[in-house]
């Protein structure tokens, strides 16, 4: 089973949703949920370029957003990913 990391925030509708997703493909996953941590939001924005959340690595495949994520679902990329 390949690594999943999702860095993510409570208040946040597209984790929750992104979090949705991989549950119902039955994978675990690790969340870092950067509320309240700036060293842990400060090392996502260094992974990820990125400033929001949640930012999703699939192994060493940083995949983006919520967005990325339902996208690769839809094109029928994400399950061998996953796999």
């Amino acid at each position: 089973m390949t690594d999943i990391i999702i860095y993510s925030s409570d208040f946040c509708p597209f984790c929750h949703r992104a979090k949705a997703l991989l549950s119902s493909k039955g994978v675990d996953y690790t969340e870092l949920k950067v509320d309240g941590n700036p060293e842990l939001r400060a090392e996502m924005m260094r992974k990820a370029q990125q400033r929001t959340v949640p930012q999703i690595w699939i192994g060493q495949r940083h995949i983006g957003g919520c967005d990325d994520l339902y996208t690769l679902e839809r094109a029928g990329q994400l399950d061998p990913l996953l796999a």
